[in-house]
C-alpha cells in the first residue's frame, strides 16, 4: 500500500468542508478529518493545509484535490509531496527509511502512518519558508557588513517582520502535530510505532532546526529596526537643526533690512 501526502495550501477549512464532503468518516475534530473511502482506500485532511490518500491512484488523486481546492486559503501552485510505503502480513513491526513494515492493517495504525508522514510534509514546507527568509536576512546583513547601512526602507522591513510573525505564529498553532494522538497512549503497539515513524522522519529535529532558524530571523530584525529607528532619529535631528538655520537666517536678514 502507498501513501502519497501532498502539502498543498496554507490552510484548509476543515468546518466547512466536513459539511460539503460526505463519506464515512472514521476520525474527526477541529484540526483533521479521517475518511474511509473505499476498501482499504483513506483519505486525511489537515487544517495547516496536507492532504494525505492511502490506496489512490493518480487519478482519484488529482480529482479530490480539485474538489478540495475551493476550501482551501492561498492554494500552492507547486505541492510539496511525500510517498511512504507500506507491507503488511509481516512476522513483526519493522521501519525502514522509506517503508514500514506491519503485522496487520489495523485502521488505527493505518491513521498513525499517514499522520506522521503528513508531518514530515508539513515540516518540509516550514523548513522551506524558514530557509527562504534566513536567505532574505542574510543578504540584508551581508549589504551591511559592505556598505556599512542598511539597504532596506521602513516599509519594506515592516512587511517582512510581519512574513516572519506570520510564519511562527502559524508554527505555534500547529505544534499539536507534534504530539502523539490520545491512542497511543493506551496502546504499546501503537507507541512504539509512533515514536519509531517519528524518528525515522526526524520530526524533532527538524522542527529544532526550524526554531533555531527563525529566532536567527527575529534576532536579525531586532537590530535592523533599532539601525532603521536611529538612522530615522539622526534625520529627524539634522532637520531640526535645518529649521533652526533658516529661521536664525530670517532673524539676520531682518535685522540687516
Amino acid at each position: 500500500m502507498t501513501v502519497l501526502s501532498y502539502q498543498i495550501a496554507d490552510t484548509i477549512d476543515i468546518k466547512q468542508f466536513k459539511t460539503a464532503f460526505k463519506a464515512d468518516l472514521y476520525h474527526s475534530d477541529a484540526d483533521e478529518l479521517f475518511y474511509q473511502t473505499g476498501t482499504q482506500q483513506f483519505v486525511y485532511i489537515f487544517k495547516y493545509g496536507v492532504v494525505c490518500f492511502l490506496n489512490y491512484d493518480a487519478i482519484k488523486i488529482s480529482a479530490f484535490l480539485q474538489l478540495i481546492s475551493s476550501f482551501c486559503k492561498n492554494l500552492f501552485a507547486e505541492q510539496l509531496t511525500e510517498e511512504f510505503i507500506i507491507e503488511t502480513e509481516a512476522k513483526e513491526n519493522k521501519i525502514g527509511y522509506n517503508k514500514i513494515e506491519i503485522v496487520s492493517a489495523d485502521i488505527e495504525i493505518l491513521r498513525l502512518i499517514m499522520l506522521n508522514v503528513s508531518q514530515s510534509v508539513a515540516m518540509d514546507y516550514y523548513s522551506q519558508q524558514t530557509n527562504k527568509l534566513l536567505e532574505e536576512t542574510n543578504y540584508h546583513t551581508q549589504s551591511l557588513e559592505r556598505r556599512g547601512r542598511l539597504d532596506i526602507s521602513g516599509n519594506a522591513l515592516k512587511k517582512y517582520i510581519g512574513k516572519t510573525l506570520l510564519l511562527k505564529n502559524r508554527i505555534s498553532e500547529n505544534l499539536y502535530i507534534f504530539d502523539s494522538p490520545p491512542e497511543t497512549w493506551e496502546d504499546e503497539n501503537l507507541n512504539k510505532i509512533d515514536l519509531g515513524l517519528k524518528k525515522t522522519f526526524d520530526l524533532q529535529e527538524r522542527f529544532r532546526q526550524i526554531s533555531e532558524g527563525l529566532q536567527i530571523v527575529k534576532d536579525n530584525l531586532e537590530l535592523f529596526k533599532d539601525l532603521l529607528q536611529y538612522r530615522n532619529s539622526t534625520l529627524l535631528e539634522w532637520i531640526i537643526i535645518l529649521l533652526i538655520l533658516v529661521e536664525v537666517l530670517n532673524l539676520i536678514i531682518d535685522k540687516l533690512m
